[in-house]
């Protein structure tokens, strides 16, 4: 098999980890051009990606958190380029990756250099791309005042922990969502766009989100007033939620808060009185498992 150029962007947390650098070494090894370059600030994956470009590398793999896999697959495809992504999950949540079937183990992802590419869809909103998910309501709350230091303490279980230690601010936003003969108004609790599934270390919004349909998935968690009470109970409880979402799957949707509302895409905090969210199709060529829940398996 044909070992091409690779050009790995990993952020600059992650430079000492031992697991990383001994994948690096055995891919290497195994005869695989590897080069490694470390993110220090906003702009760097930017900046690397072009040096890949520029540099003929025909491999990208991104390492790091949710963060980070969102920031190299943007610049991807602001640059144009035909180089094909590897995820390498580093972060706390790793919630695409997890939702991808992607190992977490570094070496075992890095194999994924040897799989089948995919052309996958991406998701944006403005001028910027997401690769999983944009969360808005109570759950972008939660992940967005889950502190580092607790993360480090408790993994994913962190933002569970957060959420149930902040009922008391439970409030619904008030908003407008339409798209191609989809037409919802009212107060909600949590919003999902999903290309992905899963948001907030694990929590499934967008179950049957795949990356290779061309559209995104809209799941509502709708919050009349008297029902926040119940709900404070089934989320504590983690049951009973599965039936009070509303859900459709569209290529396109604009949102309106008039009292603007707060989004979280891939750990980038965005706000905004009126959005629209809009699928990139076959966006982006990364190297998926075969078997992976997130693609269609036609064949």
């Amino acid at each position: 098999m044909t070992q091409h150029k690779t050009l790995m962007i990993l952020h600059g947390k992650q430079a000492m980890n031992e697991q990383v650098r001994a994948a690096v070494g055995a891919l290497r090894e195994r005869g695989w051009p590897l080069d490694v370059r470390l993110t220090w600030e906003a702009g760097d994956a930017a900046r690397l990606v072009d040096e890949a470009v520029v540099g003929g590398y025909e491999h990208i793999v991104a390492g790091g958190g949710d963060g980070t896999l969102r920031d190299v697959a943007e610049a991807m495809v602001r640059a144009a380029t035909q180089a094909s992504l590897v995820l390498l999950p580093l972060g706390t949540a790793n919630d695409f990756a997890r939702a991808a079937g992607i190992p977490l183990e570094p070496e075992q992802a890095l194999a994924l250099l040897e799989a089948p590419v995919q052309a996958i869809d991406l998701g944006r909103v403005g001028e910027q791309v997401f690769l999983n998910m944009a969360t808005g309501g109570f759950g972008s709350q939660v992940t967005a005042n889950t502190s580092e230091e607790l993360k480090k303490v408790l993994g994913a279980a962190a933002y569970m922990f957060t959420g149930l230690s902040r009922f008391s601010e439970l409030s619904a936003a008030s908003v407008t969502l339409h798209g191609p003969d989809f037409q919802w108004q009212g107060d909600l609790l949590a919003l999902g766009i999903g290309n992905g599934r899963q948001a907030g270390g694990g929590h499934v919004l967008c179950p049957q989100a795949k990356v290779d349909d061309g559209l995104l998935d809209i799941s509502i968690l709708p919050a009349p007033q008297e029902m926040l009470g119940t709900l404070r109970s089934l989320l504590s409880d983690g049951l009973g939620l599965e039936n009070l979402f509303v859900r459709a799957r569209l290529p396109w949707v604009e949102i309106k808060s008039s009292q603007g509302l707060d989004i979280n895409l891939d750990g980038e905090p965005l706000q905004a009185d009126s959005m629209r969210f809009e699928v990139l199709a076959a966006a982006l060529r990364v190297h998926l498992p075969a078997k992976s829940p997130l693609l269609n398996h036609r064949y």
